[in-house]
């Protein structure tokens, strides 16, 4: 890869400050974010960890998803990015991941429509004969400055992509997981840290957060793994897509709250990730994971 290379950085390049922009809609698309997230770094090199595995990841386009996608493929997994409609993005990260000497599979479709999670597992089969790692990683958030705005119906939008869409998924791929595999949800600091302007993502979030720990406990005698992770501040198209751009005025400094002080990128997230999805977590279940640098507990 060439260093101008808007999916590669050196780590002196990563960028900490984001000018304001909104995108009218969600998802966003990350191909008309600037700075674009970094999702990868040059000169890493895998190790195998994956080899051969078959990973179904929501959200795989873009972002956090995208990051994990190709750190899953560089480790040897075959890849099926589930996705609403960010069609240039997904391309993006599927041409990655074929440059990665890896498979990778686009299905396009609504998460919160349990009969198309159904059919994206059952179209996973068909081209891969396995599934071993779910990652439930798709989400949506509404700016709510204040909460009676709120409609009912953007409620149980929100519950639909972020809640149901683990139910469905997990339904789906059960059949076809052996023991080993792993399901990891993705889950926020924003389960529990209080944002005003966030109370349906982050109870959205920490439903998440329940789920994966009754789902651990109920799959374990199965030998299926079942973790999460929560994020925290990362630089990712929800951003954007969710946030007027007034927002920008502090998350775009370096006076984040927390020690690091700067917003994630998505290539920092996703190494959790893979050690959840590889045996070297084989006694980690019912985890939620935070990778924040250090914003929640007060550090």
């Amino acid at each position: 890869m060439h260093s101008h290379d808007p999916r590669v950085t050196k780590c002196e390049e990563i960028p900490v400050e984001f000018p304001p922009q909104y995108q009218p809609g969600q998802p966003g698309l990350e191909f008309l974010m600037l700075p674009r997230p970094v999702s990868e770094l040059p000169g890493q090199v895998g190790s195998g960890r994956l080899q051969n595995k078959v990973a179904i990841i929501t959200g795989g386009d873009s972002g956090i998803g995208r990051a994990i996608a190709y750190l899953f493929a560089r480790e040897g997994a075959d890849i099926a990015v589930v996705y609403l409609n960010e069609h240039t993005d997904a391309l993006e990260t599927q041409e990655r991941i074929r440059q990665l000497g890896r498979c990778c599979l686009t299905i396009a479709g609504d998460i919160g429509d349990e009969k198309f999670c159904k059919e994206a597992v059952e179209i996973t089969m068909s081209r891969f004969g396995r599934v071993d790692i779910l990652i439930n990683n798709a989400a949506e958030m509404f700016y709510e400055e204040d909460m009676t705005n709120l409609s009912s119906e953007q409620l149980l939008r929100i519950f639909q992509t972020n809640v149901f869409s683990c139910f469905y998924f997990t339904k789906a791929v059960l059949p076809y997981l052996q023991p080993g595999s792993a399901i990891i949800n993705t889950s926020s600091l924003a389960a529990d840290k209080g944002y005003p302007a966030m109370a349906s993502y982050s109870a959205s979030k920490g439903a998440v957060s329940a789920l994966t720990r009754s789902l651990a406990v109920s799959l374990a005698d199965r030998g299926i793994r079942v973790n999460a992770v929560a994020p925290g501040r990362t630089w990712t198209p929800l951003i954007p897509s969710s946030f007027p751009p007034e927002f920008y005025m502090s998350y775009g400094s370096l006076n984040n709250s927390g020690p690091i002080k700067r917003t994630a990128q998505p290539y920092e997230i996703a190494p959790i990730y893979l050690y959840l999805a590889s045996e070297e977590s084989r006694f980690v279940i019912g985890q939620t994971i935070h990778v924040n640098g250090g914003e929640y507990m007060g550090l």
